[in-house]
């Protein structure tokens, strides 16, 4: 099939955000088919420069770095970045071509800020919810933006495994989700053998957006659930390390915890894969959201994690209720259960490494993943 993926790297120009998009355009592609990248920005470009410090509205700084990304992973000229009527990459005529010859148009979390009919050409288009939870509550709020995702879209997908039941505190929004994960390319992240690894790890926005109220309820970011964890460093001997954005270094190096600029870390694709694989393991304090929605969310950088070899222990969002944990994935709803997490993990750790592999092999590998993905969107 023909296959364009809407995503965002030029906006967010940091190797996480480049594994989200890249892993489903590896794995696709793996699987035969011939995959493009779309970036879609709505009526113009507005990317934060973390060199300067400042934001810009210039089309080269995001696209000098899409373009970088895309060509570390063979995929060359197969993308295009669009703002208002300037556009970068393919010739704006070679990609309306191709969209009259698409089979599939994905638009992954992000909404469709700037609908042109050229997006109605391919066969089927489907969106796909990686923030779960904050989609709904916005789109049962209004918001325009994704009320016209869903209203163009004929299948929609989500992470959040407990959306869609009948007792669940998150809207369906009279439409069906389909189930489906993070994939993670496997050849792309091979396990890591360093056995010597001595820190606990994690790449942190302090807070991503702002809040959203539904039903009464306000669901925030991480700087309202990790507060509750800022003395971890206090009860443990293991070294935690925060790649942070944001935030109050202050505050969190005065309780222990060690800290880099987290974009300066993990700049490139490569960059992050190397702070992932020189880890011990992963310690994820989820969103607020997240928490006290109880969705079921199961994060992609874990998924890099656990592909390494590298245990998880990440806060309960409900993802034990579909996902087996105890070994490989460890849980904690508070301080007291994140310490024997990292105690368990420590007292087993090879044993906590081959399972934590085992588990991306089973639910996340991109070759098993994908085509189930695939065969319900064009269904």
């Amino acid at each position: 099939m023909i296959i364009i993926f809407s995503g965002a790297i030029g906006r967010f120009p940091v190797g996480g955000t480049v594994w989200t998009e890249m892993q489903y355009l590896l794995g696709l592609r793996a699987l035969g088919h011939d995959v493009f990248f779309l970036e879609e920005c709505g009526e113009g470009s507005w990317v934060y420069d973390y060199e300067r410090d400042s934001v810009t509205t210039d089309l080269k700084y995001p696209t000098d770095y899409l373009r970088a990304s895309m060509d570390a992973f063979g995929f060359g000229d197969r993308w295009i970045y669009r703002a208002g009527d300037r556009s970068l990459g393919m010739p704006l005529p070679d990609f309306r071509d191709l969209c009259s010859q698409a089979d599939l148009l994905v638009w992954r979390s992000e909404p469709i800020r700037w609908w042109r009919p050229e997006y109605g050409w391919p066969r089927r288009r489907v969106f796909i919810d990686t923030d779960p939870g904050f989609t709904q509550f916005n789109l049962a709020n209004g918001e325009p933006h994704l009320a016209l995702t869903v209203e163009r879209c004929e299948r929609l997908f989500t992470i959040g495994w407990r959306i869609g039941e009948g007792d669940h505190r998150i809207p369906a929004c009279g439409r069906q989700w389909h189930h489906t994960v993070f994939p993670v390319s496997l050849p792309d992240w091979p396990v890591a053998e360093n056995n010597c690894a001595t820190h606990f790890t994690s790449v942190m926005q302090w807070r991503s957006y702002a809040d959203v109220s539904y039903d009464g309820v306000t669901y925030g970011n991480k700087d309202r659930e990790f507060p509750k964890f800022l003395d971890l460093p206090r009860r443990t001997s293991q070294p935690l390390l925060l790649a942070l954005t944001g935030g109050t270094p202050d505050e969190l190096t005065g309780h222990g915890w060690q800290l880099c600029v987290g974009w300066r870390a993990t700049r490139t694709a490569e960059a992050y894969r190397e702070w992932v694989q020189t880890s011990r393991g992963e310690l994820s304090v989820a969103k607020h959201g997240y928490v006290a929605s109880r969705a079921g969310w199961f994060g992609d950088r874990s998924t890099c994690y656990l592909a390494s070899g590298r245990p998880v222990l990440v806060q309960d969002t409900g993802q034990r209720d579909w996902l087996p944990t105890g070994k490989g994935i460890v849980t904690f709803r508070d301080l007291d259960e994140a310490v024997a997490g990292l105690e368990s993990i420590n007292a087993g750790y090879r044993t906590h490494r081959s399972a934590a592999r085992a588990l991306a092999e089973q639910y996340f590998d991109a070759a098993l993943v994908l085509p189930r993905f695939l065969d319900q969107a064009m269904s």
